[in-house]
């Protein structure tokens, strides 16, 4: 459709109605809201959801001191740059174990620290997913079927699934139908591959289906099939959208 081709998906569209539609006031902002929310979830029947900002908190600046305690300073420069080549692609499309991406570590960095010491400093990239994103997943799951879909590698998903969805002793599958990991698929977004697998696998349909990441590159690619997108960012959270 002329919507889904837009760069941003269809909360592009939502919003431009958002701004136009209703003319604000006390009342009318709830109108626009509620309006906004039935819109966005009209016709929706599977929502996708990215990982790392989406629902976990990231924080480059605690995995970067981490590494710099250890005397790998070039590890914090990739860190820095957001550089995902090398050792951290091939963790993350499943090439490598976390045995090979420390020994990688070690030797690019040249230090002697354990594994357990590059892990750990790897795994504070990751902060909290903050129990209202928690809530929220369980309260779409009542009426949609919910799906994850990563690029991550098996250290990250493992400290997430053992240490930060923990809720009121809720387990992975109150939360989500199916998890879609790049390191166990051995395919990343933005490929158009990783989507269509997810859809083939999931047995769902592009056009009922909601995918939310905070990539527009990955938007981008959902769109082109077909999948509606909302964009997460700071000013566009997701949890106000849905």
């Amino acid at each position: 459709s002329r919507m889904s081709r837009r760069p941003h998906g269809w909360h592009y569209f939502l919003l431009k109605q958002r701004e136009t539609a209703i003319r604000p006031g006390i009342f009318s902002n709830f109108a626009v809201s509620i309006h906004y929310i039935i819109m966005i979830l009209e016709g929706i029947k599977n929502i996708i959801f990215d990982l790392g900002e989406v629902l976990v908190g990231i924080d480059e600046q605690r995995c970067m001191a981490a590494f710099d305690r250890l005397g790998a300073h070039r590890i914090s420069d990739y860190v820095r740059h957001h550089r995902t080549e090398d050792m951290f692609m091939d963790v993350e499309i499943g090439r490598s174990t976390q045995e090979q991406f420390c020994d990688e570590i070690r030797r690019v960095a040249g230090i002697s620290a354990t594994d357990s010491d590059i892990v750990d400093a790897w795994n504070l990239l990751l902060t909290d997913i903050p129990d209202s994103k928690k809530q929220k997943v369980l309260q779409l799951h009542e009426h949609h079927r919910i799906f994850l879909l990563s690029n991550t590698n098996y250290m990250h998903w493992r400290y997430c699934a053992d240490h930060l969805m923990d809720y009121h002793g809720h387990s992975l599958s109150d939360f989500f139908d199916r998890i879609f990991l790049s390191y166990e698929m051995h395919m990343v977004k933005p490929h158009a591959d990783i989507f269509q697998t997810v859809l083939a696998e999931a047995g769902i349909s592009a056009s009922d289906t909601l995918f939310i990441d905070d990539n527009a590159d990955n938007c981008a690619t959902a769109n082109r099939l077909g999948i509606r997108t909302l964009l997460h960012s700071k000013d566009n959270d997701w949890t106000t959208q849905l």
